[in-house]
Order: C-alpha cells, then structure tokens, then sequence
C-alpha cells in the first residue's frame, strides 16, 4: 500500500521533555486523517515536522514512498505539503490576493501582475467553493474567510498534502460545516488532509482515519465509522469522560451585577450593544449565546473596563462602576478569563510564574513595600500549576510562549479563578481545550457558581452555553433577543434567537 505521506517512529526531544516518542503517522491518498490528542499530546510538533519548522531527532519521514529531509517549510512547499496555522499568518492591510503570492509573485516585466493572479484565486476559489473575494482586505473580512485565505494560500502552491492545526477553533457552529465540506470538495479532487483536532464530533463527521497520541505517546489509529467518541476520548485521555456537566440547581441570591440600558461603540464607531439590560446573580452562571461579532466583545470590554460606555449603567455590588478604571474593578472583585488568551491574557515572554501574579504583585505575601518577594510568587504559581494541570517543560519557570495553547490558556484560568472574585467573566474559556481539561474546567466554574459567586460565560460552542448555565441571555446584532432557563430549552430554540427570531414568533 503507497502512502502519500508516511513518519515513521518519530522522537523529538526539547529542553526537559519528550514532545515526540516513536511515533507513527501513515496518510493515504484522499483521506482526511484526524491527529487527536489533549492539549500537549505533541500533535503540533508531530507536523511542524511535516512542515519543516522542526528537525526529528530520530525516525524518518517519507513522501509517496521516498524518504525526504525537510530541513524547512519551502522544502514541505515543494514537495507539496501545506500548513493552515492555528494563528493565522497574513497582513492585515493587505489584500486577499496580495496575501497569496507574497514569496511567490508572478511578474509582467517589472512589475507584480496582480490581475492574473486574482484570476487564478477566484477560479480556485470557486472550485473548492469557498466564496473569497480576491481583492477584500483581510481587515475587512471575517476570521471565517481569513482561514479561507490561509487554504487558498496552499491551493495556489499547488499543495497536495494540506495539514489543518485546530482549524475550527475560531469558527462558529455554521462555518464549520462550511469548512467540513470543503474539506471533502478537496479529497474529492484528490488533495490528503490531516486535520489536528480535539473536537470529537468533528472527527466523526469529517474524518475516515484518527491517530492518536498522549503525552507524545502513539496510542492507536482507528477507522472512525468503527469507533465511538467516547472510545476515541478514553484512547486521548485515558480514562472514561463525561461530556454531561454534573451540577445541582442553581439557588441564586442578591444582584451583583446590575447592567441597565447599556449602550457601547464598536471599534467602527457605531454601537456594538444596544440597550443592553441583564441582572447577574450570586450563585448563578448566565451565559451569552450568539454568533461571533453579536455584541458579545462591547459587553465584556465594557464590564472590565477595557472600552467607555456611551450611556447606561453597570451597577457592581451596589455602586455604578462606570468611571472606574480596570484595576479598581479588578481590586473591587471582578476576574476575567479573556478570549484572546495571547493579547489579553497572558505576556508571552514573562515565565508562567509572572503571569499567574499579574494582578496581584503589588499586594502582600508577594511584595511589602515595593521588594517582591520571588519565593511567595513561585509558591503560589506552583500551586495553580499543580492544580489546574498547567504542563510544560521548566513548571513555573517555563516562559509562557513555550507552552502549548491549552496549557497556556489553564494558567490564565486558574490564576483568574484563585484570585477568589465575587465576580467571574469567563470568555471561551474552553477555547482549544480537550475534552479531559473541559471536563475540568466546567467542574470549576460550577464550583465557583456553589461558592455563592456570580458568573458571567461568553461562549460560542452552543452545547457550552447550553451545559454549563442556568440561565441564558442570547444577543443578535448588539440587542438582547431574550433570556432562557437552561433547562428548558435546547439547541434548536436558542439557535433561532441567535438568528433573531424571538420565542414568541418562533
């Protein structure tokens, strides 16, 4: 049987830790083949191998059957390998079309000839059905079509192994079907796909094969139709997990959150939310549903203080916060779990140590009278490492950039969690967990639900908002479509309102 791609007892090692140990990897011609594993199972190096971004310290590589050296990503580029990047790789005031053929511009004489290109692309574009417009800016386009252009990238080079890292990750529920069958459209014209993922229902929809891997381990490669999610779940995690959320009914208290007529701009300058009004309880998670770019970012950046409010109130613990700055409301008991865990969350080249005391180096044990006290912090960071799983190669002295997206995201989590706030906005927390760490996590935000503190959860995965909640605020267009106890209502009902239909009329 020829592979297009084999690898072969793969081992990378990187400074204390084995990220790769003997791992084998086959790919047939016009399969889409899921890598599965938990966050730091070593999937992204596996490929970054593929790619060229790394080098195998032992094993061997080979393409259609002979063995190769992919000392980097031009040698993958020719030999027809392409990579769609977790975080995409464009310039944003560029357009799609000069996005493509940066590296590779075709030329009239002198000049870069843009016309033929963007013929190319939009003809490309219409054969895998991915509706880009050649000449948008990516600054304009949603970060659907961006991914869209980071495919198309590959398709101009005329990659024929395409190799997609978490590729669902940033998109909402209907781009992903969007983009499961254009992944299909792409093995049906005889491209290979391996698609890296963790989401269970994706592999069973899109996937023929799944290999997976824990801690850097090669477990099994199963046909998928063959196997259930939660087989595949307990081959990645290894152990049994429940996808149900494990919680008693909610017994709400006092408002602590107070958000009245609440009007905020988007970064266009026009309103974001409308006459926003949502009461928060202790002892209650409320969930926001909807579609991204509903409002959601206007209400959190408001609640934290990160964007001005046009008019209305956020009454917290009794006084309008309004005016108050982001450390008064963090010292007054707010914790946020942001969406953007690289730009909001973390400093990526302070050691994970720092960042777990971010908010709270001024205040005594870690500092008296302006001398920080290092043995406190690393303490204290260790214990959140340890309790929330953060792995990585050095624990608290690892630098936050070396750790796998995952990991990263536990450490802001826990560090927002053990900051013990009356108020928790938690945004994606889940983004690019596996199942085992969402299990985790869920378990977590319920605990501080029974703790008697309010939480506010801002998610796009649907089964999240539905799971997790008691009840449920879904927005449309910046406006409150209405709110929904948990319990009553289902997938079907809430994905209307997030279309704006109202309950009544539906």
């Amino acid at each position: 049987m020829e592979y297009v791609v084999e690898m072969l007892n793969i081992r990378k090692e990187f400074p204390g830790i084995v990220a790769n140990d003997n791992i084998t990897l086959q790919l047939k011609e016009g399969e889409i083949h899921a890598l599965l594993g938990e966050n730091g199972a070593g999937k992204s190096t596996l490929m970054g191998m593929l790619f060229g971004m790394y080098k195998p310290d032992r094993g061997c590589i080979k393409v259609r059957g002979k063995e190769v050296k992919i000392s980097n990503p031009n040698v993958a580029n020719d030999l027809g390998i392409g990579m769609v990047h977790q975080h995409f790789k464009l310039v944003d005031n560029f357009t799609v079309t000069e996005n493509i053929i940066l590296g590779c511009e075709p030329r009239k004489g002198l000049t870069v000839d843009i016309k033929t290109a963007a013929k190319k692309i939009e003809e490309l574009s219409k054969q895998y059905g991915l509706n880009v417009d050649p000449y948008a800016k990516i600054e304009n386009i949603s970060v659907g079509m961006q991914q869209r252009v980071e495919i198309l990238k590959m398709l101009y080079r005329n990659a024929n192994v395409l190799i997609f890292d978490e590729p669902t990750a940033v998109l909402t529920p209907s781009e992903i079907d969007e983009l499961i069958s254009i992944m299909k459209n792409m093995t049906k014209e005889g491209k290979s796909i391996i698609l890296i993922t963790h989401k269970l229902k994706e592999i069973k929809e899109a996937a023929n094969r799944c290999t997976v891997i824990r801690r850097g381990k090669y477990i099994g490669t199963v046909d998928v139709k063959d196997t259930t999610e939660a087989d595949m779940a307990k081959m990645m995690v290894g152990r049994e997990v429940s996808f149900k959320v494990e919680k008693t009914e909610a017994k709400p208290k006092d408002i602590v959150v107070k958000i009245e007529d609440l009007c905020v701009n988007n970064n266009k300058k026009v309103l974001g939310l409308k006459n926003f009004s949502l009461d928060i309880r202790a002892g209650e998670i409320v969930g926001i549903a909807g579609v991204e770019g509903n409002g959601q970012t206007e209400l959190v950046e408001a609640l934290t203080g990160m964007r001005s409010v046009e008019s209305g109130n956020i009454i917290f613990k009794g006084r309008n916060i309004v005016k108050d700055s982001i450390r008064e409301r963090i010292d007054d008991g707010m914790a946020h779990i942001p969406e953007d865990r690289h730009k909001r969350g973390l400093i990526l080249d302070y050691t994970m140590e720092d960042n777990m005391v971010l908010k709270a180096y001024k205040k005594k044990p870690f500092s008296n009278k302006g001398l920080i006290n290092r043995a406190k912090i690393s303490e204290y960071a260790q214990k959140i490492i340890e309790t929330f799983d953060v792995r990585s190669g050095e624990g608290g002295k690892s630098i936050a950039r070396s750790l796998s997206g995952g990991n990263q995201q536990k450490g802001v989590i826990g560090r927002e969690i053990e900051s013990n706030p009356d108020f928790l906005i938690a945004v994606q927390p889940t983004r690019g967990l596996d199942v085992g760490s969402i299990e985790y996590i869920h378990k977590r935000l319920v605990e501080q639900r029974d703790l008697g503190k309010a939480v506010l959860l801002v998610s796009l995965e649907l089964d999240e908002v539905l799971n997790v909640s008691d009840r449920i605020a879904v927005v449309n267009n910046g406006e409150l479509v209405g709110i929904v106890n948990a319990s009553e209502t289902n997938e079907n009902e809430v994905g209307l309102m997030m279309a704006g239909i109202k309950k009544e009329e539906a």
